[in-house]
């Protein structure tokens, strides 16, 4: 076997890294649309869903930055991180701005759905809106449970794996209303308090899907 030559380079097959807050709901929508539209992926493994316990907006964006700068990442990789907004109880509004700023640093891509994940899926039923203080909040006061059960999803729960086969078919609206969803609240908005974590109703879930798919063609 030739030996390597000095000051030769190993080239690196360039991966799109995506790291996720939710242990199953966000992984189990992302799998989904890659068996969907990119089934391919199985083969070249260029869309990688990291499988991490870190579950916070910060750690999050730390453990892409500690992937993004090890030796087996490439230079032309992408880093994206997927957290939710939660409630400002739980998440203040200081360490969303340390997390963003440290991300955008780093050129690591931020997906933030606020108040979370879920208002992606509504507005693949649904135009929305509405603000809400919490994920109990939307399940309660939203339409998401109830179309949901027109869908044959009686009893939603987190990571339910059924959930991306019954909302798939509205993906393309899903797309469209949210574009449209964070327009209208960023018009909304009090002047200067345009970070997503501060837009209400806000996700950007199609920025990533849209991401993935100029990825993979390009790797093919």
């Amino acid at each position: 076997m030739p030996k390597k030559r000095k000051g030769q380079t190993r080239l690196l097959k360039s991966i799109l890294h995506v790291y996720c807050e939710g242990e199953k709901t966000e992984p189990n929508y992302l799998n989904g649309y890659l068996d969907e539209f990119h089934s391919g992926n199985r083969t070249l493994k260029v869309i990688r869903i990291a499988d991490t316990n870190k579950n916070t907006p910060k750690q999050l964006v730390e453990e892409a930055i500690k992937k993004k700068k090890s030796h087996d990442s490439g230079v032309n990789d992408q880093f994206w991180v997927v957290y939710d907004r939660e409630a400002t109880d739980k998440y203040s509004n200081e360490l969303h701005s340390q997390s963003l700023t440290k991300a955008r640093a780093n050129k690591i891509n931020v997906v933030l759905s606020n108040v979370c994940f879920e208002v992606w899926i509504l507005l693949h039923f649904i135009p929305s809106v509405a603000p809400y203080r919490s994920c109990d909040d939307l399940l309660k006061s939203s339409k998401l449970k109830q179309k949901l059960k027109e869908k044959g999803i009686l009893n939603y729960e987190k990571g339910d794996v059924a959930v991306y086969e019954a909302i798939a078919p509205g993906i393309a609206e899903a797309r469209a209303r949210a574009k449209k969803m964070n327009i209208r609240t960023l018009n909304d908005s009090i002047q200067g308090n345009d970070s997503p974590y501060l837009l209400n109703p806000y996700t950007n879930v199609h920025e990533l899907l849209d991401a993935i798919d100029a990825f993979v063609v390009e790797q093919e």
